[in-house]
């Protein structure tokens, strides 16, 4: 089964019908909540009219095909929720309103965050450049813009998840969201992370519990893929934001190298697509299996 949001009514945001998708397992059978809040594609015409960008240069902080890589988890027994909307309009892996001043007219409210080293680098709630450093929009655009995205978009995007999240946790006496992205392998540099298939970020031991990070490790290791921790992705938001283990909330990023499953600069899938959603599939039933075995006491423990 599969549950949407209902579309909002306020102009621009009202384009995404619906904004988000939760695909709901036959039988929720597994701790697990998998999101992916960066695979959304639906450009809508207002923005595109208001941006300096156009097609593929637009689309560069798109996570593409990550809700298709990790489809599978919804027949093993987890929801998988998806955006819609792109990271380019809006990113729910931020703050609320971590918002950069000097792209918009009008006052921010009080209690935006404006100086955030996010906003500095041009990548708040509302983002001014894509992830190469281009500029998206052409002007100024209106506060309320703002405003209206973060209330009709973003808010009820984090009560949906939220919701399935405490709905997991009273089913299973813990949570585990995984936040599912994707990486240009040209951000690795030439270093250690340069040959790093996957990284997995849990904000350096503070957002799950050991044995999570440790068993996607070696499963994602037993299949040959080289793996970092927390470098050069250690989670944003919101991994930070719900990875409580201390109340068997746990968290973990996954970043998976864009040049294991597609062309970086056309976004087609490559051959290597496949395997690696096969891959993913048998990694997560066998952390499934490890976790699923303990209580969460004794996960928290381990």
């Amino acid at each position: 089964m599969t549950e949407s949001s209902q579309a909002p009514e306020a102009s621009g945001a009202a384009a995404f019908d619906p904004p988000f998708t939760v695909d709901e397992p036959t039988a929720h059978t597994l701790p697990f909540v998998f999101n992916t809040p960066h695979s959304g594609a639906v450009y809508p015409p207002a923005f595109l009219a208001a941006s300096r960008l156009a097609g593929l240069a637009l689309r560069r902080s798109e996570d593409a095909h990550v809700d298709r890589l990790f489809a599978p988890v919804v027949d093993l027994g987890a929801p998988l929720m998806r955006a819609h909307f792109p990271r380019a309009f809006l990113d729910v892996n931020r703050e609320p309103y971590e918002l950069d001043p000097r792209m918009f007219d009008g006052r921010l409210p009080a209690f935006a965050n404006t100086r955030s080293m996010r906003v500095a680098g041009g990548l708040g709630t509302i983002p001014r450049l894509v992830a190469d450093g281009q500029e998206i929009y052409r002007g100024r655009l209106p506060v309320e813009v703002a405003v209206e995205r973060i209330e009709s978009l973003y808010k009820p995007y984090h009560r949906t998840l939220r919701g399935l999240i405490q709905r997991t946790a009273r089913q299973f006496g813990h949570a585990i969201l995984i936040d599912c992205h994707s990486m240009p392998s040209s951000s690795l540099g030439r270093d250690e992370a340069a040959r790093a298939d996957v990284v997995l970020g849990d904000r350096f031991g503070t957002a799950c519990a050991p044995i999570l990070i440790d068993a996607f490790e070696h499963h994602l290791r037993a299949r040959g893929y080289r793996v970092l921790r927390n470098k050069p992705y250690a989670g944003g938001f919101i991994t930070e934001h719900y990875g409580e283990p201390n109340v068997e909330r746990h968290a973990l990023q996954i970043e998976i190298n864009r040049g294991l499953y597609m062309n970086e600069a056309t976004l087609a899938i490559t051959p290597g697509f496949s395997e690696l959603v096969w891959h993913l599939r048998s990694v997560v039933t066998a952390v499934a299996a490890e976790v699923q075995g303990l209580s969460p006491a004794r996960m928290a423990a381990e």
